[in-house]
C-alpha cells in the first residue's frame, strides 16, 4: 500500500505528494534560512503522517508540543529526566509504538545534546523484534550534528554527533527514518547530510549555501540565485519520495499552532513612562532570589523500590558482619547473576538502565542477602562482564592494578580497556574490532576504533602494527603487551 502525504500545491496547482513508504527508506533533509517556513513544513508533514506511522520529534524550542492535544503525542520534558531515564524512555517508546515529542526547551546547549543523544540511542538500540517504522524528526539539526567545533563539552558533542550519525547512516535497517531540518548546510556535519536522498530547499541567501543547494538538486550554478527569491513557505523539492525533477512546492496549512511563531508589530505606549531612568535603573530589592529557569518534576517512583518497601520491616538490630569467606561467596553469586544477564541475546547492546533492572530482578529471584550493588557498582561489574576476563587472569595479583588503571576512564570505556588489559596480561592475541565493539556496547566497528583511539589518547595504551600488519596493544606503565591479532577477527 502506497501512502501519499499532501504537503501542499506544486506548480500548476496540482497536489504536491510525498510517498511515505519511500521516505521511510530514503530519509529527508530540509534546509532554509530562519523564517523560511521549515518548522511549518515539518508540522504539516507530522500532522498528515500521524495516522500512518509512529513519530518521534527532537524539539529544541518546544514548538511541537501542541501535537499532543490534537494527535495524542506523548510530550517528554527532557529537563525533568536524567540521561539514563531518557534512554529507557526511547526503548519503551519503540516497544509500545507511542509517538513522542522530546521537549528540550529550558536546557542549555550542553544539556540538549546529552539528553537528545540519550533518547536517540534508546530508539536506535531497541531489540530487533521492535524495529517497526518510526519517523524521527530533528529540528535545528545543526545543533546536534555540527560540522565543526562548538562551545560545548567535547563528550557531549561526540555523543550527539554519534547518535545523529547512527540515525541517518544505520537507522534504515532498524526502521528509523530521519527527517532533519537545518538553517545552513555548511553548519551540518557532512556525513549526516549526505545520507538523505530527498531534499526540500527553502529561501537561502549566502552564496555557499545556494551553491550547495543547487548541487544537491542537480541544478546548474547559474540557477542558484533563484533560492533568494523563494517566498516564505515555498520550497524546491527533489528525491524519490517527492519528485524525480526539481519541483516548486508551496506548503499547505496546518491544524495545530506553533509556540515559536514570529513576533508581530505592537504599538508603543501612547503615554511615555514618567521618570524612566529611575524605574529602569532602580536598585534590585535586597536578597531577591533569582527565579529558576525551570523546576524539574520529581522523578517517577521506582516500582521495585515500592515493592521492597512494602515488605515487613526487619528487626532494628544490625546484621552481623560477614566473614571474608561469606563476602567472597556473595561476590561470586553476584558475578554469576551478571553472567546470566550477559548471556541473553543482544544483552551487550541494551541500555545500562534496562540491564540494571534485569540484574535486580534476578538478584531477588536468587534471594541474595544484603543490599544489591548501586548503579555505579553495577556499571563497574558490567564493564568486567563485557570484557569476558578469564578467571585465571582475574585471579592474578596484577589484575587489581589493571582495574585501578581503568578507573579514570568513562564507564562505557572501562570494559574496552579491561578487555585489552586481560589479553595483554595473558599474552593473548589482541582482540579484533568486533570484540572491542561488543565490550563497548555497540555493533559499529567504527565506534569501536574511535573508542580504542580515545583510550590511546588518554595515555593508557599504545597501539602498533607488526610486520604483517596485525595489531599489537601495550598497556602503558606496566609492560604488558598482547600478541599480534587480526583486527577483522
Amino acid at each position: 500500500m502506497t501512502v501519499g502525504i499532501e504537503l501542499g500545491l506544486a506548480e500548476g496547482g496540482a497536489p504536491a505528494l510525498l510517498d511515505l513508504e519511500e521516505l521511510l527508506a530514503t530519509r529527508l533533509l530540509v534546509q532554509g534560512n530562519s523564517g523560511c517556513g521549515k518548522s511549518h513544513l515539518l508540522r504539516r508533514l507530522l500532522e498528515r503522517s500521524a495516522p500512518w506511522v509512529q513519530q518521534a520529534v527532537i524539539d529544541p524550542e518546544g514548538d511541537f508540543t501542541s501535537l499532543a492535544e490534537r494527535f495524542g503525542h506523548l510530550v517528554i520534558d527532557a529537563a525533568a529526566h536524567t540521561e539514563a531515564e531518557l534512554t529507557l524512555a526511547g526503548d519503551r517508546a519503540r516497544r509500545h509504538r507511542v509517538s513522542v515529542v522530546l521537549d528540550l526547551e529550558g536546557l542549555d546547549q550542553d544539556g540538549q545534546l546529552r539528553r537528545a543523544a540519550a533518547f536517540l540511542n534508546g530508539l536506535f538500540d531497541a531489540p530487533r523484534e521492535h524495529w517497526t517504522p518510526l519517523l524521527v524528526v530533528v529540528d535545528e539539526a545543526q545543533l546536534f550534528a555540527p560540522s565543526g567545533a562548538v562551545e560545548v563539552a567535547e563528550d557531549a558533542r561526540r555523543a550527539a554527533l554519534g547518535a545523529m550519525t547512527n540515525l541517518m547512516c544505520r537507522g534504515r535497517k532498524r526502521g528509523l527514518a530521519g527527517v532533519i531540518a537545518t538553517q545552513r548546510l555548511a553548519k551540518l556535519a557532512k556525513n549526516v547530510a549526505a545520507e538523505a536522498s530527498n531534499f526540500l530547499m527553502g529561501r537561502t541567501f549566502l552564496d555557499i549555501d545556494m551553491a550547495r543547494a543547487a548541487d544537491l538538486l542537480g541544478m546548474e550554478r547559474r540557477q542558484a540565485e533563484m533560492f533568494r527569491d523563494l517566498a516564505r513557505g515555498h520550497f524546491m523539492a527533489l528525491g524519490p519520495a517527492l519528485s524525480r525533477r526539481p519541483l516548486a512546492v508551496r506548503v499547505g496549512a496546518v491544524e495545530t499552532e506553533s509556540r515559536g511563531a514570529g513576533p508581530s508589530l505592537t504599538p508603543l505606549p501612547e503615554v511615555p513612562l514618567a521618570d524612566a531612568r529611575a524605574v529602569i535603573l532602580a536598585a534590585p530589592p535586597p536578597e531577591a532570589p533569582r527565579p529558576p529557569r525551570r523546576i524539574p518534576a520529581a522523578p517517577p517512583p521506582d516500582i521495585l523500590a515500592q515493592l521492597a518497601a512494602a515488605r515487613p520491616a526487619a528487626p532494628a538490630e544490625a546484621p552481623p558482619p560477614l566473614d571474608p569467606e561469606a563476602l567472597a561467596a556473595h561476590q561470586r553469586r553476584l558475578e554469576a547473576v551478571m553472567r546470566a544477564v550477559l548471556a541473553e541475546e543482544d544483552s551487550a547492546y541494551r541500555p545500562v538502565p534496562v540491564l540494571y533492572q534485569d540484574f535486580l530482578v534476578r538478584c531477588r529471584i536468587q534471594a541474595l542477602s544484603g543490599p544489591p550493588p548501586d548503579l555505579g557498582a553495577f556499571r563497574r561489574m558490567l564493564a568486567v562482564g563485557k570484557a569476558a576476563v578469564p578467571e585465571e587472569v582475574a585471579a592474578q595479583p596484577e589484575w587489581a592494578e589493571a582495574q585501578a588503571l581503568a578507573a579514570p576512564l568513562p564507564e562505557d570505556l572501562q570494559g574496552v580497556f579491561l578487555l585489552l588489559a586481560a589479553a595483554a596480561l595473558a599474552g593473548a592475541p589482541c582482540p579484533g574490532d568486533a570484540a572491542i565493539a561488543r565490550a563497548y556496547g555497540t555493533r559499529s566497528v567504527g565506534r569501536a576504533r574511535r573508542a580504542l583511539g580515545f583510550i590511546e589518547e588518554a595515555g593508557l595504551v599504545v597501539c602498533r602494527p607488526n610486520a604483517a600488519g596485525r595489531r599489537i596493544v601495550a598497556v602503558v606503565g606496566v609492560g604488558w603487551e598482547t600478541a599480534a591479532g587480526d583486527v577483522e577477527a
